[in-house]
């Protein structure tokens, strides 16, 4: 069975950023960059089917400028076996634009497993695995928590509000992943050194006019200093009148 693993690079969560001039965008100067870690569940998982099953092919799939090999790379030194890079310039397209790239890209494979992470860190949109299962007609799990294959049939837990959800479905599918569904192994020695024969194939993509326009970025406001209301049992009214008539979440 061959899989495809769609993974994105993203901004190091430890990086502090900085919005760039114009207030459009964010700078990307010393930035480090990474695989997004739900992204790392994906490829884990694809991974542990490939060797469940015995044979059968594991395919990264990234979208993005020239420094997007670097993450490739890292993929297929895990234990990918091949990998696409989709080419644009194009800084930080709409999710709908990367879902349909992926899918013209993708489709002639025809993957039995498309894995993603359940959202981007950088965004937090959540949105390509859904729109993706969608042009490719078929149907979606998202934040799998727990996977089991049987077959040409996946059992499957997956987080809800209070609790967690079963499901079963046929492959295809396209499932998007939660953290604590495994633990994603390092790239060995051997692996590394291998990863440099592997190929990467790329592939210029036009993602066409925008379906979702940018007006502009700003950071959080700084926290408020802290102060002390009082010492002991006798601060106690004073807080509550600080909690209920200044931050009023009483």
């Amino acid at each position: 069975m061959l899989q495809v693993v769609c993974i994105k690079q993203v901004p190091d969560t430890e990086t502090r950023v900085k919005v760039a001039a114009g207030g459009r965008s964010l700078d990307p100067a010393g930035v480090t960059l990474i695989m997004n870690p739900y992204d790392e569940f994906a490829l884990e998982q694809a991974l542990r089917v490939k060797e469940q099953v015995g044979a059968g092919e594991v395919v990264v799939v990234s979208l993005g400028g020239a420094g997007v090999q670097t993450t490739l790379r890292t993929a297929l030194a895990t234990g990918a076996d091949r990998a696409i890079h989709l080419k644009t310039d194009v800084s930080a397209p709409d999710a709908l634009a990367v879902a349909k790239a992926i899918a013209d890209a993708i489709r002639p494979l025809d993957p039995g497993i498309v894995w993603l992470g359940k959202q981007a860190v950088d965004d937090d949109g959540a949105q390509v695995g859904p729109m993706l299962a969608t042009l490719l007609e078929r149907p979606c799990v998202s934040v799998v928590a727990k996977f089991e294959l049987t077959g040409t049939t996946v059992k499957l837990e997956r987080e809800i509000e209070g609790g967690r959800e079963i499901v079963e479905v046929p492959l295809p599918a396209v499932l998007t992943t939660d953290k604590g569904l495994n633990e994603p192994r390092y790239a060995s020695l051997k692996g590394i050194m291998a990863a440099k024969k592997k190929p990467i194939e790329e592939r210029a993509v036009d993602l066409g006019a925008p379906h979702l326009e940018r007006l502009s970025f700003e950071l959080p406001p700084a926290r408020a200093a802290g102060r002390i209301v009082g010492e002991g049992v006798g601060a106690i009214p004073e807080l509550l009148r600080v909690l209920r008539e200044e931050a009023r979440v009483l």
